[in-house]
């Protein structure tokens, strides 16, 4: 059975920091990009942050460059979100998902039609 299951969310204070985990299973995970999305109340959900199969081509929102840094351990079956300088604006559901990619260096895009998708874990940032 096809799994992501995400940890790591919580309550963290302004400037804080977070590690997000997406713990893949039932699935080859270096065969597939992963990207990280969220979803605030009452907002549409947004691409995050996106890794290519290769882990060599990563891409992120503007309002979390140079802080949030995604990364990927294929033997762990486990991508990471390092999430620094949090601010109230990241508070949101965030989610993981995966998608099949043919080469294994192609970009990865932070919207379009991911296949899988993990359930959300909570991130709140507030003092």
């Amino acid at each position: 059975q096809l799994q992501l299951v995400e940890s790591g969310g919580g309550l963290v204070q302004p400037g804080g920091s977070l590690r997000l985990s997406c713990a893949t299973s039932g699935f080859a995970l270096d065969y597939y990009a992963i990207g990280w999305f969220r979803q605030a109340p009452g907002k549409e959900r947004e691409g995050v942050s996106c890794i290519s199969r290769s882990g060599g081509y990563t891409n992120y929102a503007d309002s979390v460059k140079g802080r949030f840094t995604i990364t990927r351990d294929n033997a762990k079956n486990t991508v990471y979100l390092q999430m620094n300088s949090l601010k109230p604006e990241d508070t949101a559901v965030y989610y993981c998902a995966a998608l099949g990619v043919l080469l294994f260096n192609s970009a990865c895009a932070l919207s379009g039609e991911y296949d899988y998708w993990g359930q959300g874990t909570q991130v709140t940032v507030s003092s």
